[in-house]
């Protein structure tokens, strides 16, 4: 047993339920384009959202006051909230917990330019409101009246994923009924991806390549997943239907260097471990990994070196969903938990798009060239950032 995890888990409480979910990726707007992207995957090149329109969530004159990070976020979680039905909830015990890295980054980046061509006059009054990193929790919480917890995480590309975990956190302490959970990310100005380049993050040949013997880097994209989170009972009482169940998480820190993965893999064995003992599982009981996967060289092989110490070899089905999507930074984590539930839901795993000479020194079962029909089990969703923050997920089909 883990330090700091008793018999019960960390926390003894409610079941959390996923009632609904929403996003909005690079392919296409909702979840179905999201899906037959995973498992018809025929993209290549930059991964930019398609189709969207954020006055379609906030009218003309206030789409042009949000920056595209917090009206993916919007969207997102409308997207859920719709799905989930006739919540119900009580203002008081709602919440919403979002994910992003950078923000407002493309608002902030414009207004420099701005000051700089035009002067300090000329710099939006919208500035500071636009490129505020809780913008988008703001905006899903006063669009829908809720008073319970807003708040956003920041925890580069593992933030996804720790904002669903803290999501189910507060459903499962008895906190909230109802959290929203998820993550968002807008960052393709020109800054931001000289910036990933020039420190030789990106792939050269513009391809996403999870643990192929090619990788070079990943590929940058953005948008924005969502889910709704509610106390199990609940939910059953309402006739909700039940996609999944979060049934544990892990988080913890590399301490080894701002950027690189520690070698050894240390932390992230840790965070799966934390992540099994939360959820009273152990390795076996794991069917599926969606990886982390960014295609980079070091953080692929780092990750499948974790996975090989905690389940041996090859240990469970493994996918990197990145192959299609690209890395959405912070909003990474939330769109694997998406593509989680619905691999539970639609009874296929996703194949590694991108991923046709496997690294010899990989030892994974990873699942290529097409989706793999499964008998749905325990989900483990691995993200890994920047700073060495390490998150992960459990993800449960839907039991009685």
């Amino acid at each position: 047993m883990l330090l700091g995890v008793g018999p019960d888990g960390p926390v003894a409480g409610r079941r959390v339920a996923v009632t609904g979910i929403g996003a909005v990726t690079c392919c296409g707007v909702g979840v179905e384009a999201l899906w037959e992207g995973l498992v018809h995957p025929s993209i290549s090149g930059e991964r930019r959202v398609r189709g969207f329109d954020a006055a379609d969530y906030f009218g003309p004159k206030e789409a042009r006051r949000v920056d595209p990070f917090a009206a993916f976020t919007v969207a997102a979680a409308d997207q859920a909230l719709a799905d989930a039905g006739s919540l119900g909830a009580d203002p008081d015990r709602a919440g919403v917990i979002f994910a992003t890295g950078v923000g407002g980054f493309e608002t902030l980046a414009e207004q420099v330019t701005v000051y700089n061509d035009r002067g300090a006059r000329r710099v939006s009054p919208f500035l500071v409101p636009m490129m505020m990193a809780n913008a988008g929790a703001a905006h899903v919480s006063m669009r829908n009246g809720w008073r319970g917890p807003s708040e956003t995480v920041v925890t580069a590309c593992a933030a996804g994923t720790h904002a669903v975990a803290n999501a189910a956190r507060l459903v499962a302490t008895g906190r909230c009924d109802v959290v929203v959970g998820g993550g968002a990310e807008a960052s393709f100005h020109p800054v931001a991806v000289a910036a990933f380049a020039n420190m030789t993050a990106l792939s050269t040949s513009g391809e996403s390549r999870p643990f192929d013997v090619r990788r070079d880097g990943f590929v940058m994209t953005e948008g924005a997943a969502a889910l709704v989170l509610e106390d199990w009972n609940r939910a059953v009482a309402r006739g909700a239907r039940i996609y999944a169940e979060i049934a544990g998480s892990g988080s913890t820190a590399d301490a080894h260097h701002i950027t690189a993965p520690a070698p050894d893999g240390a932390g992230a064995v840790l965070c799966m471990e934390q992540a099994l003992a939360d959820a009273r599982m152990v390795p076996a009981d794991i069917a599926h990994i969606n990886a982390h996967g960014t295609s980079t060289p070091l953080n692929d092989l780092a990750e499948a070196r974790a996975i090989t110490k905690v389940f041996g070899e090859p240990g469970p089905a493994v996918t990197s969903t990145k192959g299609v999507t690209g890395h959405g930074l912070g909003a990474a984590g939330a769109i694997e938990a998406v593509a989680s539930v619905m691999a539970i839901e639609r009874r296929l795993i996703p194949p590694t798009y991108g991923c046709e000479q496997l690294d010899p020194e990989i030892h994974l079962d990873v699942v290529r060239g097409e989706a793999r029909p499964w008998e749905p089990g325990p989900v483990l969703s691995n993200s890994f950032g920047f700073g060495g923050h390490n998150g992960c997920l459990v993800i449960l089909p839907p039991t009685a």
